[in-house]
């Protein structure tokens, strides 16, 4: 096993690189249960199975997927795809697998922060979680990164840095009472501050309308390069993600991020909205303990979940009125990486899209291939 560290990544002059950092290779989960993925979780897998082909014309990936589905994903991904054997309750390898640091050698090693489900017993998603729990420290022994154990329940789509001192959150997820109970928000923004090694924080308030996770900062916003940050954006004031995102617009607008700089804020449009069908609820199999999916509610759809690859980004296509729009806006924004579009909503529906199943491991100063 690899070795657990008792400092901090502070402490050993580590700090989270930004995702648009050259990456060593991406992770996902294989999805796999039939009471948060209609019809069995194949239309999910299939759409898995196309962002991990699509991040692979860019980088490594690897997937984890349990012994029983073995032999159906690995008809089902691109052999350049490495597949292994690992247990798991769902499918969100950014909120369950390892946040990296990187230290001032260029070395690489992983944050394993504590996971309760986006809410615990009372609002958490579903229970058992165990397995989720293991996640990490399995993607770091077989990554050979040691390890951080973070005494703070976060996931990994809770946060967003720029690479350079500053970091993007909500309060409405952070700060959440079902997460972190008994530390008061001064003890939390040190516990942020050290591991994931920053100076800022900068806070926006609540996420995109109904996004189960509480509120998760990557569905609302994200940095695209150091001083600028691209946020989930509707116009229509009726519309309930309109005084969030406004909100956020205006902290982004007021804001200062570690190096003293103004941001720069780049609007992506809202698709739809977009609603769960009657079909489609009724293709997930009910089970105790493990959220409903109910026709007619609001999908918490955003452009901003994309996935920032080695000279490319993979963002999800949901609302053929907006698709074009967003993806023209995202090459501006990217000018050096080719915009790769992946029918997401079959991810969409089980609560999240492409930036939530995936979790990037970065490249090791000392390691050869792929670059930025």
């Amino acid at each position: 096993m690899t070795r657990t560290l008792a400092s901090t990544p502070a402490a050993d002059g580590f700090a989270m690189p930004a995702e648009f950092a050259p990456h060593a290779g991406c992770w996902l989960l294989w999805p796999e249960r039939p009471d948060n993925w209609r019809d069995a979780a194949r239309p999910a897998q299939l759409a898995f199975a196309q962002v991990a082909g699509a991040i692979a014309r860019f980088e490594p990936v690897t997937v984890g997927v349990s012994t029983a589905h073995y032999a159906a994903a690995r008809a089902l991904l691109p052999a350049a795809v490495r597949l292994v054997e690992m247990a798991h309750d769902d499918a969100w390898m950014r909120d369950v697998g390892p946040t990296c640091v990187a230290g001032p050698d260029g070395a690489v090693r992983g944050v394993h922060w504590h996971f309760n489900a986006w809410g615990g017993l009372e609002d958490g998603l579903y229970f058992p979680w165990d397995q989720d729990e293991q996640v990490a420290p399995k993607v770091l022994e077989i990554e050979r990164l040691e390890r951080y154990r973070a005494p703070l329940v976060l996931e990994g789509g809770a946060l967003h840095v720029d690479g350079e001192g500053s970091a993007l959150l909500t309060e409405e997820c952070v700060l959440n009472a079902d997460r972190n109970p008994r530390l008061k928000r001064r003890e939390i923004e040190a516990l942020l501050r050290e591991y994931l090694g920053v100076t800022q924080l900068i806070w926006l308030g609540k996420g995109v309308f109904n996004d189960e996770t509480g509120g998760h900062i990557d569905n609302l916003a994200c940095f695209v390069r150091p001083g600028v940050v691209c946020l989930t954006w509707t116009d229509k004031r009726r519309d309930p993600q309109y005084r969030s995102s406004q909100d956020a617009w205006q902290r982004l607008r007021d804001a200062r991020d570690a190096r003293g700089r103004r941001l720069e804020v780049v609007r992506l449009p809202m698709p739809g909205p977009l609603k769960m069908t009657r079909q489609e609820a009724d293709g997930v199999v009910r089970a105790e303990g493990t959220r409903p999916r109910r026709a007619g509610e609001r999908l918490a759809a955003s452009y901003v979940n994309f996935y920032i690859a080695n000279r490319g980004i993979v963002m999800p296509l949901l609302d053929a009125r907006t698709d074009r729009r967003a993806a023209a806006i995202l090459k501006r924004a990217f000018p050096g990486r080719r915009v790769l579009g992946v029918p997401a909503r079959e991810i969409l529906l089980g609560g999240g899209n492409i930036h939530c199943i995936t979790q990037q491991i970065p490249l090791a100063r000392s390691d050869t291939g792929g670059t930025s």
